[in-house]
């Protein structure tokens, strides 16, 4: 029996949202790889990928902002940095997909939702330039109605708004749908959107463990919900 079983009426959501990098694929390597091209080219000093592990989750721009701070988010920045260094990271992020990068328990569970007829959606802060092709290249775009990225709204999770526009246009009410991530940032947006979330325990949570966020649901794999 799945864990869901006593939540929903009839034992499934209507839709599952998910979060991407950290959540069905391990993208940190490449991103540490595109970050440290990114400051080569400025000659500035690159990071490690245990750095960028622990930096992920709220977008390119913050990103490349903790590269140049060393994860100091309260540091002052040169705007025009900044700016010069997320335009290198953004054109040369996209042509380096060499790592390996689908968690286990991805496919299997993508392809029980598609056997249910469930309704299914990416919501991520990774620009949405880079979503469809990330996921075309491993085979997981087909499985996915809708793809909400960074810049497709003026808000990103934590805000609620990336999920409650799929909700609305999958015409599903909160409590019938679900939505799985791996950060606080996804914790957080599922709450105020009022959607159940289940939290992976591997990802990219800033280094601590998802279970301070409190979500629905803690879960070590993917197929713990079939």
């Amino acid at each position: 029996m799945s864990i869901l079983n006593s939540y929903y009426s009839g034992g499934y959501p209507k839709l599952v949202m998910f979060d991407l990098d950290g959540t069905l694929v391990d993208t940190a390597p490449d991103i540490a790889r595109a970050v440290n091209i990114a400051l080569t080219q400025l000659a500035l000093p690159t990071v490690s990928e245990d750095k960028v592990r622990l930096w992920l989750g709220n977008g390119a721009d913050m990103l490349i902002r903790r590269a140049l701070t060393d994860g100091d988010d309260s540091k002052t920045l040169n705007q025009a940095l900044w700016d010069k260094a997320l335009t290198a990271l953004l054109a040369v992020y996209p042509y380096h997909h060499e790592a390996g990068y689908v968690y286990a328990g991805v496919k299997p569970y993508l392809e029980f939702l598609a056997k249910q007829a469930i309704k299914m959606a990416v919501v991520t802060n990774k620009p949405i330039a880079f979503v469809e092709p990330l996921l075309q290249e491993l085979g997981l775009a087909d499985n996915f109605s809708w793809l909400v990225g960074g810049g497709s709204l003026p808000h990103k999770k934590p805000a609620p708004e990336p999920l409650l526009y799929v909700l609305e246009k999958a015409v599903i009410s909160a409590d019938q749908a679900l939505f799985v991530g791996d950060s606080r940032n996804d914790v957080q947006a599922a709450k105020a959107a009022n959607v159940p979330c289940a939290a992976l325990t591997y990802g990219y949570n800033h280094g601590k463990p998802i279970a301070i966020e409190q979500p629905t649901w803690i879960i070590d794999d993917l197929r713990e919900l079939i």
